[in-house]
């Protein structure tokens, strides 16, 4: 499957055959693949909970997910979320195989960016949430799974569940696994005419 099919093809799946599991290695190409998607300054703000413990899954999907089947049913349940601070923690790390005058270049610049600004590096966390998303459920359709994202689950009750350190973000979950059903039709795309602006508004 090309990027265009798989595009085309992702679908929200909220049925999942609940006896399937990935095996490591899809799991691990899965992560890799992942973490491919881009960051500002290439900081990686990501920090991907894999919610494994089947107790904890049901605990969120009775407790605080409003009864999503696809919390307990999916092989995998990913829970992305962010630190907001990784801009500011040994950021030469970041770009270090990158040629010297270029790391110096970001690395002297990504305080200054960030610093005093929680706005920006709350926007920015969610911003690499968003598109570490869309590529693990690319990666999901190329490598023959079905993904759903999800919001619909109290976040700060599952901040609790998971521990979520100081100066992190909650993001949705993703759940991975083989559809069971076909999902919905596509509700439909509003026209290009209606979505694009050129040059001002």
């Amino acid at each position: 499957m090309n990027t265009i099919e798989a595009i085309y093809n992702r679908r929200a799946v909220k049925h999942f055959d609940s006896d399937h599991q990935l095996t490591k290695e899809e799991e691990n190409k899965l992560l890799e693949a992942t973490i491919q998607a881009p960051t500002s300054f290439n900081i990686q703000h990501w920090r991907f909970v894999i919610l494994r413990d089947p107790q904890l899954r049901a605990k969120i999907r009775t407790e605080f997910g409003n009864d999503q089947s696809q919390m307990t049913d999916a092989s995998l349940l990913v829970l992305f979320t962010a630190d907001v601070k990784a801009w500011n923690k040994d950021p030469e790390r970041y770009w270090k195989n990158a040629p010297k005058e270029v790391a110096e270049l970001l690395v002297n610049w990504m305080g200054p960016f960030h610093a005093e600004k929680e706005w920006l590096q709350r926007d920015e966390a969610q911003r690499s949430i968003g598109i570490a998303m869309q590529t693990m459920m690319l990666a999901a359709q190329e490598m023959g799974y079905q993904s759903c994202p999800m919001i619909g689950f109290d976040h700060e009750k599952v901040a609790e569940l998971i521990n979520l350190p100081t100066f992190h973000v909650i993001g949705p979950m993703v759940a991975i696994g083989k559809g069971t059903k076909e999902p919905w039709p596509k509700p439909g795309q509003l026209p290009l005419s209606e979505l694009v602006v050129e040059n001002s508004f």
